[in-house]
């Protein structure tokens, strides 16, 4: 009976300790949240919400490997990555989607290699479009991707 006790005291302890600890690390990981950048409709909306600009220098320099054709929007796998030096943040937009802006990417340290590889959800049939920020130019390239089944809602 006592042992019962004692694990029951033990699992409330590490399950307080769990949501305690929870709740402290929460601010400092949302605290970078740009809700306007992600909440955009529209591309030039969310890059210069993110980035300061919707101007970007078209780059082969920068290589992103996705499906010519995805059989499912809700998954579609998305590699990025490149040679340029001093990159700071990667951002990858899909074209077509409601809010087009999907992640970005934010390197610290410039030793860091640039490459991210993540699923991203895709509503339709459209580019998918890396944008680099390499110092305080911005550089962007386009893979088009072709969706059988939708994603968002589809």
């Amino acid at each position: 009976m006592i042992d019962a006790k004692r694990r029951t005291l033990v699992k409330g302890s590490l399950a307080a300790g769990a949501v305690v600890g929870a709740g402290l690390m929460a601010p400092r990981a949302f605290a970078d949240w740009n809700a306007a950048a992600f909440q955009a409709t529209d591309i030039p909306t969310a890059m210069t919400g993110l980035l300061g600009s919707d101007s970007a220098e078209v780059s082969d320099r920068i290589k992103i490997k996705a499906p010519d054709i995805a059989e499912n929007g809700a998954v579609v796998p998305v590699t990025v990555e490149t040679d340029l030096e001093g990159v700071t943040s990667i951002s990858i937009i899909a074209a077509k989607n409601h809010s087009p802006l999907i992640a970005s990417f934010e390197f610290v340290d410039p030793s860091m290699v640039p490459f991210v590889s993540t699923r991203i959800k895709m509503a339709e049939t459209a580019d998918v479009i890396a944008v680099v920020k390499a110092g305080d130019t911005l550089y962007k390239n386009a893979k088009n991707v072709k969706v059988t089944i939708g994603g968002c809602g589809g």
